[in-house]
């Protein structure tokens, strides 16, 4: 391995569940307040939400990340309605309000590794989200633990195309092989960022389907938990590998 002398961090699934994806998480809250469909009716909905929400601008550049809930569920909601599914409205804050919590739980179990990395090494993240992800990461607290800010709605390119890792290796200012990249998606982070020439570390965590299952040849290095982080990083540059 090659010295590591930056990081990019992809953000949703990785910084904000610790590596559930968010389809995984909002299910559950599905299932916390009895919401009376299957796990293929809510992947429909789920689907569907994502792309009125690519297509249409739902998404205010100065929401939080509970408006950003509360939007994909309403959307969810629309669909399902749709589908002659009675659902309630007074449900969609209560679902949006549990992911909400567990976001800010799990930013701020590793606020203060982001903190200690970014004393040693520049950080930028790279993300496929909405143009307001500057506004969450402010309310979470971690704005300043990022020198850059690449984000999908604001550069016009999408994981899993690698241009959007190329545009986060420019903004480094390092070459590629120089960069440890750490996501959730296998798809979506490593495959990319690999073909990129960036090192990669792999948060695996509960995934919502099975082709992350695949073999994981672009992965450096996995580990299941984002409260190893620090100890993982800094092991990994001290050593030039895990």
């Amino acid at each position: 391995m090659k010295e590591i002398k930056g990081l990019i961090f992809d953000y949703g699934g990785t910084l904000d569940s610790n590596g559930q994806h968010w389809a995984a998480v909002i299910w559950k809250s599905y299932q916390k307040v009895n919401v009376p469909i299957t796990r293929e009716l809510f992947n429909d909905a789920y689907v569907y939400a994502e792309r009125k929400m690519a297509r249409h601008p739902l998404i205010a550049s100065d929401f939080n990340f509970l408006q950003v809930l509360q939007t994909k569920v309403e959307a969810q909601f629309e669909y399902l309605k749709n589908q002659s599914v009675v659902v309630d409205s007074d449900w969609i804050d209560l679902i949006a309000a549990d992911g909400y919590s567990l976001a800010r739980a799990t930013v701020q179990s590793v606020e203060q590794a982001l903190n200690n990395i970014h004393e040693k090494y520049p950080i930028v993240m790279v993300s496929n989200f909405y143009g307001n992800l500057s506004a969450v990461l402010r309310d979470f607290g971690i704005y300043n633990s990022f020198d850059r800010i690449i984000e999908s709605a604001v550069v016009g390119v999408r994981k899993p195309d690698p241009g959007i890792y190329a545009l986060g290796v420019e903004a480094i200012g390092l070459d590629a092989s120089e960069c440890l990249v750490i996501g959730d998606s296998y798809s979506k982070d490593m495959v990319p960022a690999k073909a990129c020439g960036c090192q990669t570390l792999w948060l695996k965590g509960e995934g919502w389907s099975e082709d992350e299952e695949l073999e994981a040849k672009d992965a450096d290095y996995t580990f299941y938990d984002i409260k190893e982080l620090e100890e993982i990083i800094f092991r990994w540059t001290s050593l030039g590998a895990v």
